[in-house]
């Protein structure tokens, strides 16, 4: 029997998918997502959570001086201790506070740029046996975001911290550049009582 000169060609070896071949294709794509999330159970990524509580804990204590305070008021806590109201365009610790405008976007691009190496770094970092590392850089973490929310809002950063000894006053600061000190200290601490490996 000769076919028909009008219908299409027949492909001899195409055939319908079968139930067993879905469900195949459907365990590869499931099996990546898998991976990833087995990787993640693996990693510091839960320490995440410290760097949003301290995010907010910043945020929150800049924005009651803000709503509270005058710029420039002084409230006094104890002997060593103020709250004010000051805007820092500069770095942490009113660092090139005084430079013409452009550290706005230059520190707001290292901020952004150091957060998300950090991201990347919790992520990666085994769970087991770092947990100082991980608090560390998620505490550095949280502080280098809290600061950048600042710069991309104000245009600078709200410090409020006043340490003095008498006459003598410490730059002003807040809770975001508390974090990263805390987190930097920590590092260093990591690093100079870290047990070398074994052989």
């Amino acid at each position: 029997m000769r076919n028909d000169p009008l219908s299409p060609p027949s492909e001899p070896n195409s055939r319908a998918p079968s139930i067993d071949d879905l469900a195949d294709v459907h365990q590869q794509q499931v099996k990546v997502p898998r991976r990833r999330m087995a990787v993640l159970r693996k990693t510091a990524y839960p320490w995440l959570s410290l760097s949003v509580l301290v995010l907010i804990i910043d945020q929150l204590t800049k924005a009651w001086v803000m709503n509270n305070m005058d710029y420039g008021e002084i409230k006094h806590l104890i002997p060593i201790l103020n709250v004010t109201l000051v805007h820092n365009p500069g770095a942490a610790f009113s660092f090139l506070a005084d430079a013409g405008g452009w550290q706005r976007w230059f520190f707001a691009g290292v901020a952004a740029v150091v957060s998300l190496v950090l991201f990347v770094w919790i992520t990666r970092t085994p769970r087991d046996g770092h947990h100082l590392q991980a608090a560390a850089l998620a505490s550095i973490l949280g502080g280098a975001l809290g600061n950048l929310w600042d710069r991309l809002e104000y245009g600078y950063v709200i410090d409020f911290i006043d340490f003095h000894i008498e006459t003598w006053h410490w730059p002003a600061f807040n809770v975001a550049d508390t974090a990263i000190t805390i987190g930097a200290v920590l590092l260093l601490l990591q690093i100079i009582f870290e047990k070398e490996p074994e052989n």
